[in-house]
């Protein structure tokens, strides 16, 4: 390895940055090139008890604190993560991969999210309740829950701890975050800002490594709440691992459709497609997956689609911030997609752009946007969650038949329709079973309204009030008082 690699401290536990204790090392490569960025700690089982007993030592003062107080210090917490804003930006795109411009939105909308909850954090409110007896009260009240296992994923590594920390902050609750191995150093200069906006210590911390490090994590005693944004296969280990009854928020990501009905116009649903398809090399939750489009409009779809995707410009992010899209982040990302890929084309499926690395970029995690048309339900791309550069598309006939392909499959996050026919858009809306579903848009989800899935999606939300409620517990007080 070369001296040049530097070793950060990457540990931060009781309000200071250290890699003391660490069980091993790895190596950070960035996907545009493959060159080593830095040696990264692992934190073992007792580095994790050690930032574990750091927050539980911070939780009463910090459950005392107050609202306003907690107000304030998001506040702060926003304004520097915004004067950060470049910095970070940088860390996200040379580890994660996506364009530098996409990432400079990614930390905005972060500062958003610490904005959003410095408000809810005012707004716990309780409930009195009446008595049938006489000289009775109920008092409903809403406490922090305790300590919080907030575990990331890479795809949006600020973003996705950004909803984590503001919910339980807000709340009242400490945390020990653990980032994706993939995106250690973006979570780093994300939590060197609550250190800055002076969060008292212990109130977050931070440890990094892969599987047993989150495992150890989550099956600490002295964890109260765990919240995990990642595959399903994860979220079910975290239920055999996590060690007692405990509080979980689990996103597990999906199968997205969009349906593209009879009504629909074709040039915004296209548009939708490209964005919520192939933004983030597809490495996205809630992105576009499988394509219904009806039979009436499939050809012009299709065509104005696949030109369209041949167009997006693919670049290293820093190089060319302003590229439509970067490499995928890691190898085994790549592999699934050439899996998908595979599959498709063994199954008979038409494809008519990309299935490879675009021309002249062999180096990096680099793949073409890929289209495949006449897919069937039992080709990979339609029942399985790519998350990659893949979409799959088939022509349907009637509503109850796009409903049930949709509805098909175990996940149910979110989805996605076009059409202009309010009879087909209030059909649809009704009978899709997902936990978000956009109409004539492909941004699903707003900062003040709750995201979260369905089936094997998840539960629990994030976003929202919702998304901090998650972080409290509910005391019931009945009081004898005699008047």
């Amino acid at each position: 390895m070369s001296a040049s690699v530097s070793q950060p401290p990457v540990f931060l536990i009781d309000g200071a940055w250290s890699s003391d204790g660490a069980a091993d090392w790895f190596t950070l490569s960035n996907p545009a090139n493959g060159q080593p960025i830095a040696r990264i700690a692992v934190a073992d089982a007792a580095v994790v008890d050690r930032a574990v007993q750091a927050a539980r030592r911070a939780f009463p003062a910090w459950r005392d604190f107050g609202p306003y107080k907690r107000a304030d210090l998001l506040r702060e917490l926003a304004l520097i993560v915004d004067e950060r804003r470049d910095g970070i930006a940088r860390a996200v795109t040379r580890e994660q991969g996506k364009p530098l411009d996409e990432a400079r939105g990614e930390v905005s909308k972060v500062a958003r999210t610490f904005e959003y909850y410095a408000a809810e954090a005012v707004r716990v409110f309780g409930q009195t309740i009446p008595n049938e007896d006489p000289g009775f009260l109920s008092l409903v009240e809403k406490e922090p829950i305790g300590v919080a296992a907030a575990i990331a994923p890479w795809n949006y590594p600020v973003e996705l701890i950004g909803w984590k920390l503001g919910g339980a902050l807000a709340a009242g609750c400490t945390l020990v975050v653990k980032p994706s191995e993939y995106s250690p150093l973006s979570a780093v200069a994300l939590l060197d800002c609550v250190l800055a906006a002076g969060f008292p210590p212990g109130v977050v911390n931070l440890v990094q490594g892969a599987g047993k490090t989150g495992a150890a994590l989550v099956s600490h005693p002295g964890i109260d709440k765990i919240a995990f944004t990642g595959s399903a296969s994860v979220g079910e280990t975290i239920f055999r691992t996590m060690g007692g009854i405990k509080s979980v928020s689990l996103e597990l990501g999906g199968n997205c459709p969009m349906v593209v009905a009879s009504s629909a116009d074709v040039d915004a649903a296209v548009k939708g497609a490209l964005r919520r398809g192939f933004r983030n090399m597809g490495q996205i939750c809630i992105a576009v997956n499988r394509i219904y489009v009806h039979r009436s409009l499939h050809q012009r779809f299709v065509q104005q689609l696949v030109h369209a995707a041949e167009r997006l410009t693919i670049a290293d992010g820093l190089e060319r911030p302003s590229a439509d899209l970067g490499p995928m982040t890691n190898a085994d990302g790549i592999a699934k997609v050439e899996r998908h890929v595979a599959d498709a084309l063994d199954r008979g499926a038409a494809l008519l752009c990309g299935g490879g690395p675009p021309a002249g970029m062999q180096q990096g995690h680099f793949y073409a946007p890929t289209v495949f048309d006449n897919c069937t339900p039992d080709m990979l791309v339609m029942s399985e969650e790519t998350f990659g550069p893949v979409l799959g598309v088939c022509a349907f006939d009637s509503i109850d038949e796009v409903i049930g392909l949709a509805n098909a499959g175990p996940y149910g996050l979110a989805a996605y329709v076009y059409a202009r026919d309010v009879a087909e858009i209030f059909g649809l809306t009704r009978a899709l079973c997902f936990g978000s579903i956009a109409v004539n848009t492909v941004d699903a989800g707003i900062m003040n309204a709750p995201y979260g899935g369905r089936k094997q999606s998840g539960i629990g939300y994030e976003h929202g009030r919702e998304g901090m409620e998650g972080y409290l517990a509910i005391k019931h007080v009945r009081l004898k008082h005699g008047a």
